[in-house]
């Protein structure tokens, strides 16, 4: 007897279905799927969320400074005269950024192994691939989900059960975030 359900699908087809809908659950907070398929999918996505919750404070805040180029009014590079060539002005600027401990770091490189990047299209762009944001869905585990978990022992997930699906009667569910 298997560990997991193959829902009629070759392991490839499987593996890539359920990374897919692990992805949108996270990043919408709610799906509609059939109740196999959830069951599965709430498997994985407690898993994502507990390493989300455990590791969410394991970082430390950094001081950097970084060389970023002059820009002008209208967000065109700054460019000055020296030796007879055009170079650009660089500005010296401090930046604080948090930086990974090695656990934390090791967690959000196994969400990214796994999940998809989600393109985010403005509404008024939309067919277009001008101003298209790609969406860290793992920084969104850290940074969003695991805060609102951090008193709640598992049971991230709840399938709330719709009722059959007219074409092939297959009981339809809601997953979503509690």
């Amino acid at each position: 007897m298997a560990g997991y359900r193959k829902l009629g699908r070759t392991s490839n087809q499987r593996k890539a279905l359920l990374r897919n809908q692990v992805t949108n659950l996270l990043y919408h907070g709610k799906i509609v799927t059939t109740e196999a398929k959830a069951k599965e999918i709430r498997r994985i996505a407690e898993k994502m969320i507990a390493l989300a919750v455990k590791e969410r404070d394991n970082f430390e805040e950094v001081t950097i400074s970084a060389k970023v180029v002059r820009k002008d009014k209208d967000g065109k590079r700054v460019k000055e005269v020296k030796d007879g060539k055009k170079v650009e002005v660089f500005d010296t600027v401090e930046k604080t950024i948090k930086k990974d401990k090695p656990s934390r770091l090791h967690a959000r490189r196994k969400m990214n192994a796994y999940l998809y990047e989600i393109k985010e299209v403005p509404k008024e762009n939309a067919g277009k691939k001008k101003n298209t944001k790609t969406v860290n869905v793992a920084d969104k585990l850290f940074t969003e989900i695991a805060p609102k978990y951090v008193d709640r022992n598992g049971g991230y997930t709840r399938i709330v059960k719709i009722g059959q699906r007219k074409g092939d009667a297959a009981m339809e569910v809601l997953i979503e975030l509690v």
